[in-house]
């Protein structure tokens, strides 16, 4: 599936009308970006897709992460799935969660860490592909390291592709397997573009 990496309602709604975007990825910092109530937004944003909804938990302690994620479950249980950020002590929440609430483990840099993720009961996993890159010099290797792990696992764990930044990005991630890829609008409306198609276009206006 293709998702909306994205808190702002307008984009949301227009990546919707495309009509293959499914799904919506939110982080703190996109959450911030945004004037309104965290809740009021996730709310509106499952209104909107048909698919998964993506809230990251913010809170503090293990106690008041998980009173959060109960709270933020609640506006949509069909929908929202909890963002938990990679920590051995985190993947504790995962595993009192996982069996009522779909969690994502998001910041993954490795396959071991992808293996904890499973045995702590995550649904899906996120890589951020063009950051792993920059810092460790091949994203698109950390995808598919990650995926021979949950292909050893035998667990239907799904990767969801974040940090894309080009067209280029998101096939090189598609390929290396991802189940997901998440995109921000202009990367989305890029998709479909490329300039030779727009000159074969141009020559078919002329037979008009």
């Amino acid at each position: 599936m293709i998702f909306i990496d994205s808190a702002v309602i307008d984009e949301v709604q227009e990546a919707v009308k495309l009509g293959f975007v499914r799904g919506c990825t939110t982080n703190p910092a996109l959450m911030a970006k945004v004037k309104a109530e965290p809740k009021a937004i996730i709310k509106e944003i499952c209104r909107l897709v048909s698919g998964p909804v993506f809230y990251q938990l913010t809170a503090s302690t293990l106690a008041e992460k998980e009173r959060e994620a109960r709270e933020f479950f609640a506006i949509a249980q069909d929908k929202i799935v909890l963002k938990i950020p990679m920590t051995t002590e985190n993947m504790l929440l995962v595993n009192r969660l996982g069996p009522e609430i779909r969690c994502a483990a998001t910041a993954v840099f490795s396959g071991y860490q992808t293996l904890l993720a499973i045995e702590a009961g995550c649904s899906y996993v996120i890589p951020y592909v063009n950051r792993a890159t920059r810092l460790m010099g091949d994203g698109i290797k950390l995808v598919q390291q990650m995926l021979e792990v949950i292909r050893a696992s035998g667990k239907p764990i799904e990767i969801v592709a974040a940090s894309i930044k080009t067209p280029e990005e998101a096939e090189a991630a598609y390929i290396a397997s991802a189940h997901h890829l998440t995109l921000p609008l202009s990367v989305i409306k890029a998709l479909g573009n490329h300039q030779f198609s727009d000159q074969a276009i141009a020559e078919f206006e002329r037979y008009r």
